[in-house]
């Protein structure tokens, strides 16, 4: 662990990070922008924040008016001006997670895949109402499609929504819905024709409609606390609030899986360089039978496993995000990815702990927070079972 010149080398969350060829001067700048806000807006409240498992409401104005929430969305709506691509969001992931925890990223971030939908196939009117108070953080909203009978298995959704004139009268659940405790709109994956892909649409629903019940995932309210179950009984849907064709909206959802992976992907990999970069500190630091814990042979050898782990998953990562940008849909490697990035994670996380021992439950570790939610990376966006059969049938 040191240079050429025999000093020490500073090993952090940016050094033992893989450099990506492909990031502009925006998207440094675009970096730089994000971490002042996470340093100076987040940081200092991380912990109340943890404990509660939600942001205040203002943390979302204050990023609409750095830039940050509205990044990436057309200015007539809203939006900031500039470039924004996969790499700014990556990017916003990484630095969203640097803190060790996922709790703010899971209230912020529901609209860059929610909302999309919304501008890309909803009517003019529907995104003048939604869209500008959304980006201006004053409104949230949240995207419904796993549900208690189905988890991954979106092509069998059990929500419906049958047509009555100039409405859809919506019934079914959704569960594990990220933001659905305070969103104001959901954009909900419902049934409207036969079974199987074919028969489902997408509807933008008012979640302050009568008929509307939502209440805290209970049993991981650490995570977040704005996690919700929700329940839809007999709600009378405008049907303008149908986003895109009738029966045709498991295309649009797919899409935007993939582009929630690569955030999902990038957060995984941002923690795991919190826990390397965490060990490495505390083992220079840390003297155990008269030397230093980094001294000890299995230990470099844990830290050495574990940053072969990261560099091999962040170039393959990068890879993905290329191809993406050219236009391609690496559904297969995406999955591979996902499963790569999660299962380091979980590693990193678990050999951390192991370096610290009694200290990672100091309450003052962040390699805590990071070994309660690795799990939930790799239960959430597909399961290993799922993804590798996903795969399988793709090779």
């Amino acid at each position: 662990m040191t240079n050429s010149n025999g000093e020490r080398s500073q090993l952090d969350f940016d050094t033992l990070g893989l450099p990506c060829p492909s990031l502009t001067d925006s998207h440094h700048a675009w970096r730089s922008k994000h971490r002042d806000f996470v340093d100076t807006q987040i940081a200092p409240h991380i912990d109340e924040w943890e404990t509660r498992g939600a942001c205040t409401d203002d943390l979302l104005v204050n990023a609409a008016d750095a830039g940050i929430l509205g990044a990436g969305f057309a200015p007539e709506l809203g939006g900031a001006a500039g470039d924004f691509d996969l790499y700014h969001r990556m990017i916003a992931a990484e630095e969203m997670h640097r803190l060790g925890t996922g709790v703010v990223f899971a209230d912020m971030a529901t609209h860059w895949i929610a909302l999309p939908p919304v501008l890309s196939h909803g009517a003019q009117e529907l995104r003048d109402r939604v869209a500008r108070p959304v980006l201006r953080g004053e409104k949230r909203i949240a995207l419904g499609v796993t549900e208690p009978s189905g988890g991954s298995d979106v092509s069998n959704l059990r929500s419906t929504a049958r047509r009555d004139g100039d409405h859809y009268i919506v019934d079914g659940e959704k569960t594990l819905i990220s933001g659905g405790m305070r969103a104001d709109y959901l954009l909900a994956a419902v049934r409207t024709g036969d079974a199987g892909m074919g028969g489902i649409s997408m509807l933008l629903i008012d979640m302050h409609l009568q008929g509307v019940e939502r209440h805290p995932v209970e049993g991981i309210a650490w995570y977040n606390a704005n996690l919700a179950h929700i329940r839809l009984n007999e709600v009378w849907v405008p049907a303008n609030a149908l986003i895109g064709e009738e029966n045709r909206g498991f295309a649009a959802l797919a899409r935007q899986f993939n582009v929630e992976r690569f955030s999902g992907i990038s957060a995984t990999l941002a923690m795991s360089r919190v826990c390397l970069a965490e060990a490495i500190a505390w083992s220079r630091s840390r003297e155990t039978f008269g030397a230093p814990l980094a001294s000890r042979q299995v230990i470099r050898h844990k830290i050495v496993d574990m940053l072969r782990r990261i560099h091999a998953a962040q170039a393959y990562l990068f890879h993905c995000a290329d191809r993406y940008e050219r236009g391609e849909e690496p559904v297969a490697d995406l999955a591979l990815l996902k499963i790569q990035a999660t299962t380091t994670l979980e590693h990193c996380a678990r050999e951390a702990m192991q370096i610290l021992a009694g200290a990672a439950w100091s309450g003052k570790s962040r390699i805590e927070h990071i070994d309660r939610e690795a799990r939930i990376f790799s239960l959430g966006g597909g399961t290993e079972e799922l993804l590798e059969d996903r795969v399988a049938r793709h090779v």
